[in-house]
């Protein structure tokens, strides 16, 4: 490209990519992964990508509202605009200096993403980007515009358009064309504006105002009030269809003080403090909910060892067996759905594969399990962080009206992890210790986001402040803010040292009068706005900094833990109180033989019949259970807990059920008179066939429900009539890996890749670019391959032979026409090295490396221009 052509005013999308330098091309694709997913073969190709409908549409999403309204502002104006213009639609004809600050910040986010190009005093949005965003009769501007006067005059008969010139006061010109641009000038004109609206009656200005923030559009009748034909007449309101008429751009312009939109929002509004609390307090608050989330999973796991519930044949839970879940863990059912989800995300829970097919604890539990407390917490706050699986959703329907269930599918929300991110990071930008106000903090998330569709349209015809918080980003970041609070990652809606660390954000500096003097300041202080330090937007982590981020979240949990107790203190009701976490051998026997009746900041346990009953059947005895409770209890054994386990254990395998189809033997010939007389056991089809021994009709688990609920202490046994012991952690399933979250679109690229990918580019753009020389027959202008772009050269193979050998000896580079073995054709500059044996080796400029090429796969070779560079 020769400088001239280099300074010119580049003419297209392509040209404008260009000239950018390497930094500038990286920090488009670095914001726009879509465009190099495949890399693009040149920089054709890649503007080509970036005006596709379902690229924009993907960047238009993730700009900031004040950078939508500027590209919203853009495609009201004329194109190309200067930027003076786009200055005046977006501050008016006051020039808010709030909006002159900011507006270069966005005209660049626009440029840099290729939504806009050109100079400043040719600005151009890209032609899709445009047609989204501009009015039409279908889709009505964000802006409430509506279209211009030449937009709207284009049916209109030549007559009618005079006579509106002639009621304005303007002179008659000899064609439409000439009259649609002065009636044009005379709306843009703001005084003589100002006096054509001075002679319409109140109530037709009355009409104007309710159209011109939007929509634009209004009904008439067939004779419509004097005071609409004013209107009609000088053109202020101009006919689309029979019986409808808009306010054309211009006045509405003039009637806004030249502003696109009513409440230009040049900065994010700040995410205010609700309440102040000390930071050790919020440490210390999550902390303790971190404790209890461990135990609630553990609950969740130990409740489905032996095999939880059945899968649904659509694929997750039923309701049913989702409040069955909720009860067991004495939560409401949205919050069992949270614990379930989490479990599943970890990899902790897996449906077995089974004919019947059940969930269950996997393999992975028990590892889990062996890891130190903090470093259990800090993998299920990872998984939840950046989980695309959305429990909040759970019970709602999907596109086919189906209830969405627990661990079922279509709980997949892409923008889930991003919207968690960024809640804790704006939470980090508070003074530590302090909690949010809600509403604040959804409002600065619809900033940064702002809706599309028909939500966005709603928003912005209506006062400032007044948005719609009912979509799905809203939803999420609610649920983020009552989930961090279940999870332990925030204390008393502040974020805490661990959730900090979660998410890479720097440790707080503590206040200096909090450091000198230990005073918090009260739960119901409010923060003043100018406190807050709230973030820019940052990038998620990357899978190393996020290992590094949630290593150091358990190493800052790990010290607020408090110690595991080796001690538990019994209670004379029956009940055994844990006033804080327990040792892991403790809690698993204490697990087993003991039920748990509430938990807090001290769990009690309640010993019941069937709960001794179970701890038997795993194989203790009465006298290892006197034992233990005897080593672990800093109280007395009460005599209540012992006769209760005595008395279960003098029971306790007296009976012995079998597979017959069963059968139950015992020594006492007695108890067996007493379960045949007892007509509870009528359904289980009981016979005697031996003084010890009964045969059932029922099976062997069947039959050992029956008796149990009769009360009666059977005990199963083997084959080789051995009793068999009941271990509560006998069901795994096969190994299983936790679910994939689904990505937002493409991945972000690293460096290492967006280097190579703009290396390739360019080298295509230069293949696609550099002027050849004419071939033989061709016109002037090379023929068919002699334009950028052009078709791939065709040359015979004695041509391309004597080129290529030509080429070695002068050391020049070829312009080649290519088709690899797959059959996919491409263009290539190359500069021969060798040519023999039916291959050349030659660099290949746009590969940027050395390769070797048969020659009969070329499909023509041209010669580059003496000029190229």
């Amino acid at each position: 490209m020769s400088t001239e052509e280099k300074s010119a005013a580049p003419r297209s999308l392509a040209e404008a990519l260009r000239v950018r330098d390497d930094v500038s091309l990286a920090a488009l694709l670095r914001s726009r992964p879509d465009l190099i997913t495949p890399v693009p073969t040149d920089l054709t190709q890649l503007a080509a990508r970036a005006g596709t409908r379902a690229s924009v549409v993907r960047a238009l999403e993730r700009l900031d509202r004040f950078t939508l309204q500027t590209a919203e502002a853009l495609a009201v104006a004329p194109d190309p605009a200067t930027y003076g213009e786009l200055l005046a639609l977006m501050g008016g004809d006051e020039e808010d200096p709030a909006v002159a600050a900011a507006l270069p910040r966005a005209a660049a986010l626009l440029r840099e993403q290729a939504l806009v190009w050109g100079a400043d005093d040719r600005l151009r949005l890209v032609r899709t980007a445009r047609e989204l965003l501009a009015p039409s009769p279908q889709h009505p501007s964000p802006t409430g515009l509506g279209p211009t006067v030449r937009e709207a005059t284009a049916g209109m008969s030549p007559g009618r358009i005079q006579e509106i010139l002639g009621a304005v006061g303007l002179s008659s010109t000899h064609d439409s064309v000439s009259a649609v641009s002065a009636l044009g000038a005379l709306f843009a004109d703001r005084r003589r504006m100002a006096a054509l609206l001075a002679e319409l009656p109140e109530e037709s200005r009355e009409v104007l105002d309710r159209l011109v923030w939007g929509p634009p559009y209004g009904q008439v009748t067939h004779d419509p009030a004097a005071h609409l034909r004013a209107l009609l007449d000088r053109g202020l309101l101009l006919p689309t269809a029979p019986g409808t008429v808009v306010l054309p751009r211009e006045v509405a312009l003039h009637l806004r003080a030249g502003r696109a939109h009513r409440a230009p929002e040049p900065v994010p509004p700040p995410v205010e403090a609700a309440a102040a609390h000390r930071p050790q307090v919020v440490d210390a608050t999550a902390a303790g909910q971190a404790l209890a989330a461990l135990a609630t999973v553990d609950e969740l796991l130990k409740e489905w060892d032996e095999g939880g519930p059945t899968v649904l044949r659509a694929g997750g839970l039923s309701v049913r067996d989702l409040k069955r879940t909720a009860v067991a863990l004495d939560v409401p059912e949205p919050v069992a759905a949270f614990w379930v989800e989490l479990a599943y995300g970890a990899g902790l829970i897996a449906s077995d594969g089974e004919a019947e097919e059940r969930y269950a604890a996997t393999p992975a539990y028990d590892e889990w399990r062996e890891l130190p407390p903090a470093e259990r917490w800090a993998r299920l706050a990872g998984t939840w962080l950046t989980a695309t699986r959305t429990p909040g959703v759970v019970g709602g329907r999907d596109a086919k009206d189906r209830t969405l269930s627990a661990l079922g599918p279509n709980l997949d929300r892409s923008a889930a992890p991003e919207v968690r991110h960024r809640v804790l990071a704006l939470l980090a930008g508070l003074p530590e210790g302090a909690s949010p106000v809600e509403e604040s903090l959804l409002a600065r998330l619809r900033w940064e986001r702002p809706l599309r569709g028909p939500q966005r349209e709603q928003r912005d015809h209506r006062e400032p402040g007044k948005a719609r918080d009912d979509d799905l980003r809203s939803r999420i970041a609610r649920w983020t803010l009552s989930e961090a609070e279940l999870l332990g990652v925030t204390g008393r809606g502040a974020l805490a040292a661990p959730g900090r660390a979660l998410i890479g954000a720097p440790e707080a500096p503590r206040p200096a009068a909090e450091e000198e003097t230990g005073e918090p300041e009260g739960p119901g202080d409010k923060l003043p706005v100018h406190h807050h330090r709230t973030p820019p937007v940052a990038a998620p982590l990357t899978p190393a900094e996020r290992a590094a981020a949630t290593a150091t979240a358990a190493r800052l949990l790990a010290p607020l833990f408090p110690e595991p107790l080796d001690h538990v203190l019994l209670q004379a009701d029956l009940t055994a109180v844990a006033p804080g976490p327990l040792e892991r051998e403790l809690a698993d026997v204490l697990g087993v033989l003991a039920d748990v009746e509430s938990r807090g900041g001290a769990t009690v346990y309640r010993f019941t019949l069937g709960s001794v009953r179970r701890a038997l059947d795993a194989g203790r005895s009465a006298a290892d259970l006197h034992a233990f409770l005897a080593r672990h209890s800093r109280t007395p054994v009460p005599q209540p807990l012992t006769y209760l386990i005595d008395d279960v254990a003098r029971r306790h395998g007296r009976l012995r059920v079998g597979a017959a189809s069963a059968y139950v033997r015992c020594d006492d010939d007695a108890t067996l008179d007493e379960i045949l007389a007892d007509k509870r056991a009528a359904g289980l089809g009981l016979r005697r066939l031996a003084p010890t021994v009964l045969a059932a009709q029922a099976d062997p688990a069947a039959l050992l429900d029956g008796l149990r609920a009769i009360g009666f202490a059977p005990a199963a046994e083997s084959a080789a009539g051995d009793v068999l012991i009941a271990r509560a952690d006998s069901h795994r399933t096969p190994p299983r890996a936790a679910p994939e979250p689904v990505p937002d679109g493409p991945p972000a690229p690293d460096d290492t890749l967006l280097a190579a990918a703009i290396r390739a580019v360019r080298a295509g753009d230069l293949a696609s670019t550099t002027p050849r020389k004419p071939g033989p027959g061709s016109g002037e202008d090379g023929g068919e391959g002699g334009a950028p772009g052009g078709t791939l050269p065709r040359t015979g193979a004695a041509e391309t032979l004597a080129t290529m050998q030509a080429a070695v000896l002068t050391g020049e580079a070829l312009w080649i026409g290519y088709v690899n073995a797959e059959g996919a054709a491409s263009q290539r500059v190359i500069a021969p090295i060798r040519v023999e044996g039916g291959f050349v080796t030659a660099y290949d400029h746009t590969a940027d490396e050395v390769r070797t090429y048969p020659l009969h796969r070329i499909t023509g070779v041209a010669e580059l221009a003496d000029d190229a560079g």
